[in-house]
């Protein structure tokens, strides 16, 4: 509103009278006596150079010559007639590209791209080609409210055309630069607010002194019950003036909703020193044994059902299963929940100690479940080793009380110490151009310089391991991917805890503007295959993360150097997990209602299942026909509603979401009442088009 009635107060001839309505205007604009005032209905689009240009798609010239966006009304022999402000004009399809301009519905897939397979059972890392706002989007339909972690680093708008807004680099000659960055990052914020689970979650948000004020009212005004801080990290010890003060350091806010907290670390990270003495850590691990060897045939004295209460604390154990179908074991015992050791592939496992051990265990607070279900439709449970629980009861460690689920908290005595950390953080570890920066990435990418000022790995890990430390099954989503780092930091984590999280990033595939001028110049396009190997997804994120889940470089060769700090270990030996790349796609609404286009919505109900094990595709039969169902361990899809009664015998008690393509809510409502009330039933394709059909209110930023 403000830019239109600037615009209009320029057309006033008369200065006087100009001058007295551009003062009246003021004083309405400053009645708003807090908060941040700033331009929320900026305009926002993205272009889509891969997207086909079909009748009614909007679209834009690629030359730049005429900055209207049009609508495509018909296409013959490669020109398009495409119309707007009334007026239609033929151009040739070749100079045409797709736009998408936000607030207006979008119909989300999936491309896959690729994969990297080292995890056996464990979740998939997820990366995603894709304009974020978008790709939140998306998110939506898929995990809504269960995301534990988000963390951010999002453009500093430095004025140094370092970020672009509705297709247009952003400099410091910009009037309305504040603007369109609060309007872009509310915009985002927004949707991750849908995304974050409520009740214990963390944000993470990185900036620098440019924006730092207007970020933490925006947090303020977008997130008001979460509770908020602001960390001070030095990654740049020799510090960098810009006509002041020597600036050695960045920021990152902590918002923090529901029960999370901090996670106490080792290091206070105030310093390099020792870790503070004051307080004890220990080492809780997985009860459940890993390992290819030990399914409930190797021990069937150590698969017993663990009872565990409302709040899911341990209060006792059942007698070993002996059954047959593993699908019949009690999900109840005398009213009480029963964890049983189930494997990722569905199949039960065995527990590492035995009956009478367990019950020790748990009476002393040396077990305890993690207080919800995972993707293998059970509960985590964790225990203490012989050592530590030794160290406590010899009074080495030191017992302060008991924890939501009876475990025992543990102060003063020997062995790790963990104390919260500070707000200001000044460890080696965080230099950017450091370790864990500069020289870590080049050494990924086989000595190769792809990527300006990347974050460094341990800083991140050290923010991510603060807000899900003590969730080995945790989801982490970062939608300013960049380098890819947040998907390394979680690789690095699970490999201290054997741990199981499971990160999301998400990254655009722009190319540098230096690398742009000179496509430009050379006759290569937005969308042209030389253009896009180029772009950041293709060239560095992508490499980054193969290279540091294989160990190997892009090239082939094993990675060169160390890991250091937290654990050191050879780069070249790689994570054990699995990573899926995919490109977001846009899809024709008509051909989604019409169930034909399930090869790209099929990734969707696979995330949305957990991102585990393979993606379930349509099969067909020799003649062609689709089989009218699809199952796999974690999740199942029914085609033809009529088959719905051998579908339900047919399924798998490890699915825990089944997806019913049907146009009668009386039938979806049939099949969901036959399945267990631990599954859930998602009705396709009424369930994912209102997803994207809501109205956009909160898009301008009108909902809070």
């Amino acid at each position: 509103m403000s830019q239109e009635l600037d615009a209009l107060l320029a057309r006033i001839d008369d200065h006087a009278l100009r001058e007295d309505l551009r003062r009246s205007i003021d004083q309405v604009r400053a009645k708003r006596t807090f908060g941040l005032v700033f331009e929320r209905h900026l305009p926002e689009r993205v272009t889509l150079p891969s997207h086909p240009v079909r009748r009614g798609v909007k679209v834009v010239r690629r030359d730049g010559g005429d900055d209207r966006t049009f609508v495509v009304r018909s296409l013959r022999g490669g020109v398009a007639a495409v119309v707007a402000e009334n007026e239609t004009i033929e151009v040739p399809v070749e100079d045409l590209v797709v736009v998408a301009e936000f607030g207006e519905p979008i119909y989300p897939g999936l491309k896959h791209l690729g994969s990297v397979d080292r995890g056996g059972d464990k979740p998939a890392h997820v990366v995603i080609n894709a304009e974020n706002h978008h790709a939140l989007e998306a998110l939506r339909f898929t995990h809504a409210g269960k995301v534990d972690c988000i963390y951010i680093d999002p453009p500093y708008n430095t004025g140094a055309r370092d970020w672009k807004y509705d297709n247009d680099y952003v400099d410091g000659e910009d009037a309305y630069r504040h603007s369109k960055w609060l309007a872009f990052m509310e915009r985002r914020l927004l949707l991750a607010k849908e995304l974050l689970n409520p009740d214990d979650a963390v944000l993470i948000v990185t900036i620098d002194e440019k924006e730092f004020l207007r970020l933490g009212m925006l947090l303020e005004q977008t997130f008001p019950h979460a509770r908020i801080q602001m960390v001070s990290i030095v990654i740049n010890p020799s510090g960098t003036s810009r006509g002041g003060l020597s600036r050695v350091d960045e920021y990152a806010y902590f918002c923090f909703f529901g029960a999370a907290q901090p996670v106490p670390l080792e290091r206070d990270l105030l310093t390099d020193d020792e870790p503070n003495r004051d307080y004890a850590g220990v080492r809780w691990l997985s009860l459940m044994r890993g390992g290819n060897a030990w399914y409930r045939e190797s021990r069937p004295n150590l698969c017993y059902p663990i009872l565990l209460d409302d709040s899911s604390t341990i209060v006792g154990v059942g007698d070993p299963w002996t059954g047959d179908d593993e699908s019949n074991r009690p999900i109840e015992i005398d009213g009480f929940r029963a964890a049983w050791p189930v494997r990722a592939d569905g199949r039960l496992g065995i527990w590492r100690v035995d009956r009478n051990r367990l019950r020790y265990l748990a009476e002393n607070g040396f077990a305890h479940s993690t207080g919800r279900k995972d993707a293998r439709g059970t509960w985590t449970v964790l225990y203490l080793l012989k050592g530590v629980v030794d160290s406590i009861e010899s009074g080495e460690l030191t017992v302060s009380g008991r924890g939501l689920h009876g475990e025992v908290l543990v102060i003063g005595g020997g062995g790790k110490r963990t104390t919260i950390p500070k707000t200001v953080w000044n460890a080696g570890s965080h230099v950017a151009g450091g370790q864990g920066g500069t020289v870590l990435l080049k050494n990924l990418l086989g000595g190769q310089s792809r990527f300006p000022f990347p974050k460094s790995l341990y800083a991140v890990e050290d923010s991510i391991r603060i807000a899900v430390g003590h969730k080995p099954d945790a989801l982490i989503l970062d939608f300013f991917s960049g380098s890819g780092t947040t998907a390394h930091a979680v690789a690095r984590l699970n490999k201290q805890d054997n741990g199981r999280r499971q990160s999301i990033s998400v990254t655009n595939n722009e190319v540098s503007p230096a690398e742009a001028k000179a496509l430009t110049e050379a006759g290569v396009r937005d969308g042209d295959s030389k253009w896009e190997a180029l772009g950041i997804f293709e060239h560095v994120t992508r490499p980054r993360i193969t290279a540091a889940i294989s160990g190997r470089t892009p090239e082939g060769g094993p990675i060169k150097g160390d890991y250091k700090f937290t654990d050191e270990f050879p780069m070249a030996d790689g994570f054990e997990e699995n990573v899926e790349f995919f490109e977001l796609t846009y899809e024709d609404v008509q051909l989604v209602d019409a169930d034909r286009a399930f090869e790209a919505i099929a990734p969707l109900l696979w995330l949305r299942a957990g991102g585990q094990g393979p993606i379930l595709y349509e099969t067909r039969d020799p003649a062609g026909r689709r089989l009218p169902y699809a199952i796999g361990e974690r999740y199942a899809v029914l085609f033809n509603a009529d088959r719905w009664r051998t579908f339900v015998a047919k399924l798998p008690d490890t699915v825990s979401v089944v997806f019913v393509v049907s146009d009668s809510s009386s039938t979806f409502t049939t099949v969901s009442k036959e399945l267990p009330p631990e599954v859930e039933a998602v009705r396709l394709y009424r369930n994912y088009l209102s997803t994207f059909e809501i109205g956009r209110a909160w898009v301008e930023g009108t909902v809070r």
